[in-house]
Order: structure tokens, then sequence, then C-alpha cells
């Protein structure tokens, strides 16, 4: 008995390491923070010191220099360097916001080449979310309406993507058309509020698929695919079986 314990414990202790604990989350999935909207919020916290803190906001910038040159050209990051080195901190933080939208519309691209890949543009749009809560502040300090007209529009392009079902239960075809009229009004606002000539910066990823290793590690669990179900219904079964040996132990 002492055994079949322990080896019951080992399984659960197993099995609960590796489901995520956003098993039974939805809606946008694991709500990813976007590396560059954090890296912003983080030189915003930094340059908002008295004194500014220019040396430390410019470490921090550095952390993603690198990836927003390869996506975005290098214009963007030699006008943020430029505005840190002249010390204007209103500079930094508008073309910081610009950084943002280029990143929204960037995500909202690869989502539109790769509609019909559920997993790939629902990770996406999270990550265009996330960007787009960075900037939700400054447009609701100009205009409360229009901010929450931007966030209806991102659920409207997350039920665009429809949703594969669950066993195919729950299917819901997913609307392209619908998709692009919502990243349309999200860009061409986001464009018009932050002065922005136009949104092709650079070049954005021109690859058929972003893979999930591309848009990082932090992993959500999608419901609808019957494999994540199996270390549930593993659980299950450990759990039933341990109940139903110990009633027969207690009969015998």
């Amino acid at each position: 008995m002492k055994k079949l314990r322990l080896f019951f414990l080992i399984s659960l202790i197993f099995i609960l390491t590796h489901v995520p604990m956003t098993a039974f989350a939805y809606s946008y999935g694991d709500p990813n923070e976007e590396k560059v909207a954090e890296v912003y919020k983080q030189m915003a916290e930094k340059l908002n010191e008295n004194p500014p803190n220019f040396a430390e906001a410019k470490t921090i910038f550095e952390t993603v220099k690198e990836e927003l040159d390869m996506h975005m050209g290098k214009e963007p990051s030699e006008a943020v360097l430029k505005a840190i080195a002249a010390k204007d901190k209103n500079a930094v933080l508008e073309d910081m916001k610009k950084i943002l939208v280029l990143n929204i519309a960037r995500r909202l691209e690869n989502i539109e080449k790769n509609f019909e890949q559920y997993d790939t543009s629902k990770r996406l749009l999270a990550k265009a979310f996330a960007t787009y809560e960075a900037l939700s502040p400054s447009i609701q300090a100009k205009d409360a309406v229009l901010d929450q007209q931007l966030k209806k529009e991102f659920d409207n392009a997350l039920q665009s993507l429809g949703n594969p079902g669950l066993f195919g239960v729950g299917k819901k075809q997913s609307n392209i058309e619908q998709f692009k009229k919502s990243k349309e009004m999200i860009l061409t606002t986001l464009q018009k509020q932050f002065g922005l000539k136009s949104l092709k910066v650079g070049h954005f990823s021109e690859s058929a698929v972003e893979k999930p290793e591309a848009v990082e590690k932090k992993e959500w669990t999608d419901l609808s695919k019957a494999k994540n179900w199996i270390p549930i219904a593993v659980l299950v079964i450990v759990i039933v079986g341990v109940v139903v040996y110990s009633v027969r132990r207690k009969r015998a």
C-alpha cells in the first residue's frame, strides 16, 4: 500500500508539473507578454525618475535592438538611440510608441499571411494585444471611447479566427474578411494617432509560418486539441485507480 501511495504521489507531481496552469484558459490564450512592450514600460519607468535615467533606459532598450533591426530595419532603433543621446525624454517615449505600433502591424500582417493556422494566429494576436495594452493609456488619455473601440476591434479579430472546437464540437468557421476589417481599423487608427507616415518600415518576416519557438517559449494550452487532454485524462485515471484499489483493500 505504501508503494502504491508513493507511486501515486510521484505520478501526481509529474503530471502537475507538465500540465500548464493555463490549460483551462481561453480568450486570447496565455496572455503572453510581448518583449518590446515590456521594454517600453521599463524604459518609461526609468525616464520618469527624477532626473530621468537615460543610461538605464538605453541599457534596457539594447535588449531588443537586434530583434527590432531584424524586423523593422535600423531606422526605428537609430531614432530612439539618437533621442536618448540628446536626453530628450519625450522624443524617446514617442519613438518607442511608434515602434509598438509597427510591432502590432507586424503581428497582424503575419496573422493574415498564415490565417488558417489557428494556433499560430492566436498566439500572434495575443502578442499584438499585449502590445496595444502598453499603448492603451496614451490613447485613453486622449479619447477613452476610442480606446474601448480599439479593444473591441481586437476582440472582433479574435472572433474572426474561428475555433476548431474539441473533437469537432463547438467548431466555429474562421472569417478572414472580418479579420481584415479589424486589422484595417486598428492599424489606420494607430497610424493616425501616433503620426506614422507608413507602417512599412524596414521589412516584415516573410517566413511561411512564424514558428512557436519564434513566438517565445511561453506556452498556452489549446484544449480544442485532443492531445492536450491526455495529461488530464492520465491524472483522472490514476486517481480513480487509487480510489478503487483502496476501496477493495478495505473490503478485503
